[in-house]
């Protein structure tokens, strides 16, 4: 144990040298500056599609059968650390036999997942009428846009660059409500249901963990696919997603107009914003999808996000922001400085 001790000691002093080297290292501009180098549109050019349908949609019981073709297979495989990706890792000349023999397992699971109908998959989505007011966005009860429902919270980018002269904040891919323009933004959540647990514990009880682990693994497939399968349907639903001719590995890729950015990601590493969305959707009512008191989602195969309809919306990561950032965004959330830091521990430069 004392061995073990002192290395861990080690090992950890070394980690905030590196860690405090790097954030000395690191040239920040001020909050001022970095807006100065937001992401600018022609707002008069641009089209902002209005959605066909506005408001909570729920799908109460989403058909398995129809989800799967939506699967992504190659984190399926990284779950089993076999790198690679899907199909060509099965040809793969280190993990191929291991990664078909694991794939022909999961297709013998999948079929009697949805023979049994053992997971219950549920999605709540909305576009709503919005706008952007500075690195915030508010969303708006209706299109008078006189009353503000609910507020989006975002970070920008203040790191200098050696290339590139913009420094983003998901707020850019909205259009200002200065502008006049009516834009919308959406939100959704998603989710294999607590069933699959439940479905994975029959396997446990026999002392089959590798079927159990594999269960779980295929969980997570679902609900990623379900939520590829409905951003698809909310395109249509937007009207800029019917003259997509997107084959399969252009849906992988992600090969579409518009993003869905995550909260606790590299675009929005805020995980309290979930909060926000979750009252938006009223997401536990539709879905059963619970927030933990640190906002992880439970059941753990579950999904939610954001859309943006912008066709320059892109994903990028905020890294480190300054004092300054921190002050306006607590003021900006109406919570002290000292949560904020808590929440964003990862993100401070100083």
């Amino acid at each position: 144990k004392g061995a073990y001790v002192d290395n861990l000691k080690k090992s950890q002093a070394t980690i905030r040298e590196k860690f405090a080297q790097r954030v000395s290292s690191t040239e920040l501009l001020n909050l001022n500056d970095a807006r100065a180098k937001a992401y600018v549109t022609d707002w008069d050019s641009i089209d902002i599609p209005k959605p066909a349908v506005s408001g909570i949609q729920a799908q109460a019981l989403v058909k398995l059968g129809n989800i799967v073709p939506y699967i992504d297979w190659s984190p399926f495989f990284w779950t089993w650390e076999l790198k690679g990706v899907y199909p060509k890792i099965l040809w793969h000349p280190k993990y191929g036999e291991e990664a078909s023999s694991i794939y022909k397992d999961a297709q013998k699971l999948i079929e009697q997942i949805i023979e049994e109908e053992a997971f219950v998959c549920r999605t709540v989505h909305g576009l709503f009428p919005a706008n952007s007011v500075g690195d915030d966005v508010e969303i708006y009860t209706d299109e008078t846009r006189s009353e503000v429902l609910h507020t989006l919270h975002f970070l920008r980018q203040q790191k200098k660059k050696a290339k590139g002269d913009t420094d983003y904040c998901l707020a850019d891919f909205v259009a200002p409500k200065t502008s006049g323009k009516a834009d919308y933004i959406g939100g959704f959540a998603t989710t294999a249901g607590f069933e699959v647990e439940k479905f994975a514990k029959r396997f446990e009880k026999k002392g089959d963990d590798y079927s159990s682990i594999m269960v779980k693994a295929i969980g997570d497939r679902f609900a990623e696919a379900l939520t590829e399968k409905l951003h698809k349907e909310v395109r249509d639903l937007w009207g800029y997603g019917h003259a997509e001719t997107l084959e399969h590995v252009d849906l992988i890729k992600e090969k579409y107009r518009g993003i869905r950015p995550a909260a606790g990601y590299p675009a929005s590493p805020d995980h309290t914003e979930k909060d926000t969305l979750w009252k938006l959707l009223d997401a536990e009512k539709h879905t059963g999808i619970q927030l933990t008191e640190n906002f992880a989602m439970n059941p753990p195969s579950s999904v939610s996000g954001l859309y943006f309809a912008h066709p320059d919306s892109r994903y990028f990561h905020v890294g480190p922001i300054t004092k300054d950032q921190i002050k306006d965004y607590s003021k900006r959330k109406d919570i002290s400085i000292e949560e904020a830091e808590k929440w964003l521990s990862p993100n401070l430069g100083y």
